[in-house]
Formats: structure tokens, C-alpha cells, sequence
């Protein structure tokens, strides 16, 4: 998963935010979530593996903090967004094709199992 993956999710969003302010240990992070501690281990572990937190032991302890750097190529896709204007023809343009779209599944009857092998 990437970073941009790792943000998808509302609860590793709020982790982030959790440890942007200091490293945490994973019943800190599940204390204040209304999910069990292992599921806030299992967000810990994508957000790790997309490389946006880090870890280290303390004595028997895992503390998790944000890795701010891992942050830059969002910041840069934001940034981006941010400083070109969209054009409103290229909106219009946008709508136009949803629209069609939408209206081409409508119109397209389900395919039934057996005709997609």
C-alpha cells in the first residue's frame, strides 16, 4: 500500500493525527477507539508497511510515530491541486462524462455469470 492508500481510512487518518503530536504505544492508540486493539495493531501494520509510521522498542514497549517525510509526495499532490486553478470547461467536460456514463450502465443489461467464461 502507498501513502495515498494509507490515508484512505478514516481511523489511520486519526492514528496519524494521534501520532503526529508524539509517539504512542498501541493500547494509548486503542484507548481512545471505539475498535479493538487488534484491529488498531492491523492499521498500524499498513500504515508501517506504506512506510508512514515508524516504530521502536522500548524496553518491552513499541512505540509508533509518524515519519513526517513519508508525507511529501502527498504534500506535492496538494500542492499542485492548489496552484493551478481548475479550468471550468474541463469540469463541464467532467460532468458531461459521468453522465453519459451513467447513463451507459443503465442502459447495459447485466452480464450473467456463464457469459463471462
Amino acid at each position: 500500500m502507498d501513502v495515498f492508500g494509507a490515508l484512505a481510512d478514516p481511523v489511520r487518518r486519526s492514528l496519524l493525527a494521534e501520532l503526529a503530536a508524539e509517539p504512542c504505544r498501541v493500547v494509548d492508540l486503542a484507548a481512545s477507539r471505539p475498535i479493538s486493539r487488534p484491529a488498531v495493531s492491523r492499521h498500524l501494520r499498513l500504515l508501517l508497511d506504506a512506510g508512514v509510521v515508524t516504530v521502536a522498542d522500548r524496553g518491552r514497549e513499541r512505540y509508533y510515530a509518524l515519519d513526517r517525510a513519508a508525507l511529501t509526495p502527498v504534500s506535492s499532490y496538494v500542492a499542485g491541486l492548489v496552484a493551478r486553478p481548475i479550468d471550468e470547461q474541463a469540469l463541464d467536460a467532467l460532468e458531461t462524462e459521468v453522465r453519459r456514463t451513467s447513463r451507459d450502465r443503465r442502459r447495459t443489461p447485466p452480464m450473467h455469470h456463464e457469459e463471462t467464461a
